[in-house]
């Protein structure tokens, strides 16, 4: 049986062993060694319910785990033996407002949901993350014990959740699990549990900018820019998914941060070329996203679009009086300087936005940008 399954049903198994009263932090190991099972012996001997047999097999981790730490006795008074009948009920929310846990970093908190949610290994997420599994494993451990004492039944911040999983979503690929992919599957998950929204909202712009992936890079992973990229390799169906389920969402009529970006994305899609793109429009909907967030990011960006709808000089007006330490300040100032003809202003703009820059990527193409100025090019 494919991974994906696999992984799909960590949320109902974990809240199973949860409401038969075990800890939070032993049952996601046990469901975690559940879940490596699986992998292990579905393969040749497929079980005829899967969600059965994880539970089974994760409560018995469960009980030999409790049996190597409390005697006997001790242990058969406290856990055993196993409800008979516990009612088969979704708790992929709950699960997910556990994780995105206030008190917890957002680092521990995208950890613990790839974990605990996503049912990914420890080693999976740290490849991901390209840190040491040493040093995963200790953030997990770190973040279960924060919410092993959040009862399992109190309410969460739908926000918070969000928030984590474009976190996840932004992170991309960079290890053997594509965290892009890996977050639109956990946002579907959401969507399937909860009406929101914003939950529509942030599944649209997942879909809108994911779908825009293979034109990104060159075959030497080389960054294109929007404006540049070739939008015949864009996925049509993914822009078709993304603005139905946005336009859902509008049309309750309950605005957010992530619907109103989707909107931006969606116009930006909606251009066969990048000289169509409606960029008054796009205006309009930062206009909306600062009245929502009062975000300098989303004022540094809204600066570019005002740009491009009204000019250099409009854009550059924008951007007066936003911290220049914001990141991709300068590479913002540059652009528009650039746009307004300012070319070696624009050049010593672009390599300070390089000099900060800390993907490679970027670092690459900014200084390329650099470079191209400085050589006269265009």
């Amino acid at each position: 049986m494919p991974e994906a399954l696999v992984r799909s049903l960590t949320p109902g198994v974990l809240g199973v062993l949860v409401r038969r009263g075990a800890d939070f932090a032993a049952a996601e190991d046990a469901v975690q060694d559940a879940l490596v099972e699986a992998l292990r012996v579905w393969p040749a001997d497929p079980p005829r319910d899967p969600k059965g047999w994880l539970i089974t097999v994760a409560w018995r981790r469960f009980l030999d785990a409790t049996r190597a730490e409390v005697a006997r006795r001790r242990r058969e008074d406290v856990v055993e033996p196993a409800p008979a009948d516990v009612p088969d009920q979704d708790d992929t929310l709950r699960l997910y407002f556990l994780c995105a846990h206030p008190s917890l970093s957002p680092s521990a908190a995208v950890a613990l949901t790839l974990r605990a949610v996503g049912g990914l290994t420890t080693r999976q997420i740290a490849r991901a993350y390209l840190v040491p599994e040493a040093t995963m494993a200790q953030r997990i451990s770190r973040a279960k014990r924060v919410v092993g004492g959040v009862r399992f039944d109190q309410p969460g911040d739908v926000g918070t959740v969000l928030r984590v999983l474009y976190l996840v979503f932004n992170e991309g690929y960079s290890g053997d699990v594509d965290l892009a992919a890996e977050a639109i599957r956990l946002a579907r998950q959401l969507a399937a549990v909860v009406d929101h929204p914003e939950v529509a909202g942030l599944l649209a712009l997942m879909l809108l900018h994911h779908a825009r992936r293979a034109a990104r890079v060159t075959a030497g992973g080389a960054l294109v820019p929007l404006a540049r990229q070739d939008r015949g390799l864009w996925d049509v169906e993914a822009i078709a998914e993304g603005v139905e389920i946005l336009q859902r969402a509008l049309s309750r009529d309950r605005l957010g941060e992530f619907q109103a970006q989707a909107a931006i994305a969606a116009l930006h899609a909606d251009a066969l070329v990048a000289e169509e793109t409606d960029w008054v429009q796009i205006v309009e909907w930062y206009d909306e996203l600062v009245l929502v967030t009062d975000s300098p990011v989303v004022r540094l960006n809204r600066a570019v679009a005002v740009g491009e709808a009204d000019g250099a000089r409009a854009g550059l007006a924008a951007l007066a009086g936003l911290d220049e330490s914001l990141p991709r300040y300068a590479a913002v100032a540059a652009h528009l300087r650039e746009k307004g003809g300012e070319v070696e202003v624009a050049a010593r703009l672009y390599a300070e936005a390089a000099a900060k820059a800390t993907n490679l990527a970027e670092v690459d193409h900014l200084t390329r940008q650099a470079a191209r100025l400085r050589a006269g090019g265009s």
